[in-house]
């Protein structure tokens, strides 16, 4: 079997080898890392979520700091969602666009300080992005990767799991909210929010050497719920309508035609990055919109990395950006990227592997 040779440029999670004691079956890249997507039990993890707790190594999801007098100026010059009501100790999930409107990351900014900002950003390279921008005006700031990597518990359970550690402050905390924690001299963020819809927290580590003690205090303390690895699991992400940023999108997507409408905001000035783009595909219409699908058929088939064409009878209209079996549903679903032209109730025919299978376009999310 080949194996990826050692090298600087693909780097570990301080709960690497936490995962590959929990017997981790494959990882993909991610930020220039090795993100944990299968521990060999797809069911079990997939019910893990569902109905207990699941830990997960996301140190993938990187940060990128951004600290000093002109931190919250850069912060809202790379955020198309207007920043001016975030408080210290909150989050919001964000649209990060380039000058052509098109979206270039979908983070979670977190303020820390009046001067101190987070972006814990999807796979690209905003760091240099952020880099680029704040030079380019001249802003006073400076801009890092800090040692900073976080942990997921997710699933109905994980909110028991993690007071039993912290204590019940954390019930209390409001979606994208954060706060600080120490356990056994490790110093955290712990903020309610992840990478699903089953609930759950994440939890940053502030210390690179301390990823397996982590790791092993959150297991030991998990033990009472059955506590188990997990990922990103793509069946409830789907299921659960999630967009991945570069999974789901290409070069050209705004957040228009992939369900961001919310988080823009049109009025704000003219120097955040996106904005008057933004104003200009407003104004004439998003080309193509973000629907679900449901292929005909009830046999299992998997493989959500896929982006498939998608045609109306004789014309390509799309394309089908991810796919997977739905154990809810006990059918084929996925997302697809297609024309404004068509609508929820329609059918219309995917391109797989040369073969024309027809499926139903559905609203997002499926629950």
């Amino acid at each position: 079997m080949a194996e990826i040779g050692p090298n600087t440029r693909l780097r570990v999670s301080p709960f690497y080898e936490s995962t590959i004691a929990e017997g981790v079956a494959a990882f993909s890249p991610y930020n220039g890392m090795l993100l944990p997507v299968s521990f060999g039990d797809p069911q079990a993890e997939y019910h893990r979520l569902m109905s207990g707790v699941s830990q997960w190594d996301v140190g993938v999801q990187r940060q990128v700091q951004i600290q000093g007098p002109d931190a919250a100026r850069l912060a809202q010059i790379l955020s198309v969602r207007n920043l001016s009501s975030c408080k210290v100790n909150q989050g919001k999930y964000v649209p990060m666009c380039d000058h052509r409107g098109t979206l270039i990351n979908d983070p979670v900014v977190l303020k820390l300080a009046e001067d101190l900002y987070w972006f814990s950003i999807a796979d690209n390279n905003m760091l240099l992005w952020s880099r680029s921008i704040a030079a380019e005006r001249g802003l006073d700031v400076h801009i890092s990767e800090p040692d900073v990597s976080p942990m997921a518990v997710q699933g109905p359970k994980a909110e028991d799991v993690v007071a039993s550690v912290f204590g019940d402050w954390i019930r209390d905390l409001k979606f994208f909210w954060f706060g600080d924690a120490i356990i056994e001299g490790i110093p955290l963020k712990i903020a309610r929010s992840g990478y699903s819809k089953q609930g759950g927290f994440e939890l940053y580590l502030m210390d690179g050497q301390r990823g397996k003690e982590l790791w092993n205090i959150i297991k030991e303390a998990g033990r009472p719920w059955e506590i188990g690895p997990g990922n990103p699991n793509p069946a409830e992400r789907i299921e659960s309508g999630l967009l991945s940023y570069g999974g789901d999108t290409d070069d050209t997507t705004n957040p228009f035609e992939v369900r961001l409408h919310p988080y823009v905001d049109l009025d704000l000035e003219d120097d955040v990055i996106g904005v008057q783009a933004l104003r200009e595909i407003r104004q004439r219409g998003a080309k193509r919109h973000q629907l679900g699908i449901v292929l005909n058929g009830s046999e299992p088939r998997n493989g959500h990395a896929i982006w498939y064409d998608v045609y109306a009878g004789d014309q390509k209209a799309g394309v089908m950006t991810n796919g997977v079996w739905s154990p809810r549903m006990k059918r084929n679903i996925g997302f697809v990227l297609v024309s404004r032209s068509l609508s929820p109730g329609e059918t219309v025919d995917v391109l797989i592997n040369g073969i024309r299978q027809p499926g139903t376009l559905c609203e997002l999310p499926f629950f």
